[in-house]
């Protein structure tokens, strides 16, 4: 992340928190065309009358800037694309994946079972996201669908779609759910979605609920504990109350993997739950958590639950969850 606050005030993350830069601009004008550019170069306008912009650069880039007044300087959020791309074993060498955690992870991808890459911002969904697109099988033919092109896979049949904001005249758009309408038309194995904001999201349970096995996509949400509301608030921005959402993501989604960054800036699979239909709605537990470096299965039952699921699609649960040794 690049972060600018006027022309005397940078700041970077690299991945370990934000540390001032010695980076500085002439004058506040400067700061003001370094941004115009930026937006230009995304297609978009930034000026009196729009004063705002929030877009993506040609290479990927994510762009957030505003003008004064409506902040005190102007101000430029970058978050640049990481080059990197990480397969499973990556991060299990790195730690963020614990080892018991990527034989379950291998038999849900096995499995086609359809998951959701949860997490705040910041703690790695993508990353995640992307090495488990490189797990499936290579028949697979994978549609990918991204507000900006992240999920740099290595797998040897991936269908990249990316949407289109408005142009200058604010018109144009296309988004993530046109992608995902188009996407059912393509012959996809797998359907995968960046990270579910909105329309797309109840487009993608759809057709998860229409016998396309094997979807993912992302989600903010803080805990595992907070992705029903998560989703219950998309679908009230979709014209859906509470009990048709959960009914519906229940059916759709199997699977949750929660990410979590601790104060040091590691990030780390918190927890493997199981999505379920329960009295009161929806219902996340987890089979599987990561505490301390060791592998605990937790909540009675849901590791179970997990291991039937997996049995019901010819693959044999991991050790780590058909035999759990909770410590």
């Amino acid at each position: 992340d690049v972060l600018v606050n006027g022309p005397y005030e940078v700041w970077l993350d690299r991945g370990n928190g934000l540390v001032a830069s010695d980076v500085r601009f002439e004058d506040e004008p400067a700061v003001r065309r370094l941004a115009q550019r930026l937006a230009v170069a995304a297609g978009r306008r930034l000026d009196d009358a729009s004063p705002f912009v929030d877009a993506v650069l040609p290479d990927g880039t994510r762009l957030h800037a505003v003008l004064p007044p409506i902040a005190l300087h102007t101000t430029l959020c970058l978050r640049v694309l990481g080059r990197r791309r990480f397969a499973l074993g990556d991060l299990v060498d790195l730690g963020t994946v614990h080892p018991d955690a990527a034989h379950i992870l291998r038999s849900i991808i096995q499995a086609r079972l359809a998951f959701v890459v949860t997490g705040g911002t910041g703690t790695g969904k993508t990353t995640v996201l992307s090495a488990l697109v490189q797990e499936c099988s290579p028949s697979d033919r994978v549609v990918l669908i991204e507000d900006a092109r992240e999920i740099g896979s290595s797998h040897p049949h991936v269908v990249s779609l990316v949407t289109r904001a408005p142009n200058v005249e604010g018109a144009g758009a296309i988004g993530a759910a046109d992608l995902v309408r188009q996407a059912l038309r393509m012959r996809p194995d797998r359907i995968v979605v960046g990270e579910l904001r909105g329309a797309e999201t109840f487009t993608l349970v759809a057709a998860l609920n229409t016998g396309h096995d094997g979807g993912a996509a992302t989600l903010h949400a803080n805990t595992p504990d907070d992705v029903p509301a998560r989703f219950a608030a998309l679908g009230a921005s979709a014209g859906l109350d509470r009990f048709a959402a959960d009914a519906q993501v229940a059916s759709a989604f199997d699977v949750v993997l929660h990410l979590r960054r601790d104060a040091r800036g590691h990030r780390q699979l918190a927890a493997i739950a199981v999505v379920e239909p329960g009295s009161a709605g929806l219902v996340v537990r987890p089979a599987w958590t990561s505490g301390q470096g060791q592998a605990v299965t937790s909540t009675p039952g849901a590791a179970e639950r997990l291991c039937a699921r997996l049995r019901e699609r010819g693959v044999d649960p991991p050790p780590a969850l058909a035999a759990p040794d909770l410590r």
